[in-house]
């Protein structure tokens, strides 16, 4: 099974064409090539190029638990790089389908800078989606453990759940991140992005991704904090985010279209054995 894997700002995926497999990979499948010790490692699998009626290419995207997403900002300028790189695009803007709307990419310096439109940010809770009554999900309160924290959910395709903070860590999103994830408040489940106001040009977060974990850098986070800094008046529309895998830099339209651009880097291409489907290991291992 043939294999290329990229980085975007330390948020790793694997890119697989369904063209180099002949048959859809099973959950388990995912699971056991993003391990970190019993297979390649990676925060996903993206899927890719698929065909479809409204773009130049689709795209899906798994995360390591198995679990299908609708959007990766980061997964997206990969698999852009990955365009890029294998010659299947020369032109430096196309089109890209997933399951969270279609977006247009732009490659710059033969791959290694992507910029893309990632769509239209809304906090809707209808949209998102969070559970009550239809309402923009602005400045609420979510308790965890006896902990309460105010919050602002947003969409960009994919769910996200920005908590404002004085201060942030890996700690406290590793602490927190995997309740606020599964909170019931959030029936598909949910990104979370813990924010520091920086200045009026930059913020910094830390992330707890659904169905990954701790992750270095989020392109769709970053997209969804950098909408919510500028919603809550705090931040101008051009924001750069700060991760701890590096920065992006969000531009954000009056009607809160996001445009993103940031690097993307190559780490390996090779032939992934089968043999490491053969091997048993508990779950709990990973």
């Amino acid at each position: 099974m043939i294999f290329y894997k990229y980085h975007a700002l330390g948020n790793d995926y694997i890119v697989i064409n369904p063209a180099d497999i002949h048959k859809e990979l099973t959950s388990a499948q995912i699971q056991r090539i993003c391990h970190r010790n019993f297979g390649i490692g990676s925060d996903g699998i993206l899927l890719g190029p698929l065909e479809t009626s409204d773009a130049n290419f689709a795209l899906r995207i798994f995360n390591p638990d198995g679990s299908e997403a609708e959007k990766s900002g980061n997964g997206l300028r990969i698999f852009s790089r990955y365009l890029w790189d294998k010659e299947l695009v020369r032109e430096k803007s196309f089109s890209i389908h997933t399951a969270g709307g279609v977006v247009k990419s732009q490659i710059h310096d033969a791959g290694s800078s992507v910029t893309v439109e990632m769509g239209k940010v809304s906090f809707h809770s209808e949209q998102i989606p969070v559970n009550g009554n239809p309402r923009e999900v602005i400045n609420e309160t979510i308790t965890i453990d006896g902990q309460e924290f105010i919050f602002c959910a947003a969409t960009i395709g994919n769910p996200h759940c920005v908590l404002l903070c004085d201060e942030i860590s890996a700690e406290e999103a590793c602490t927190w991140g995997p309740g606020i994830e599964n909170h019931p408040l959030f029936p598909q489940k949910i990104n979370v992005q813990f924010m520091k106001i920086l200045d009026r040009a930059n913020i910094q977060i830390e992330i707890w991704e659904r169905g990954a974990g701790y992750t270095l850098a989020s392109g769709s986070s970053s997209s969804a904090a950098a909408a919510v800094a500028h919603r809550l008046g705090l931040c101008d529309p051009d924001i750069v985010v700060h991760m701890p895998g590096g920065k992006i830099d969000i531009t954000i339209s009056g009607d809160y279209q996001i445009t993103m651009a940031g690097s993307v880097t190559k780490v390996v291409e090779g032939n992934l054995s089968t043999e490491i489907f053969d091997y048993e290991f508990r779950n709990n291992h990973r």
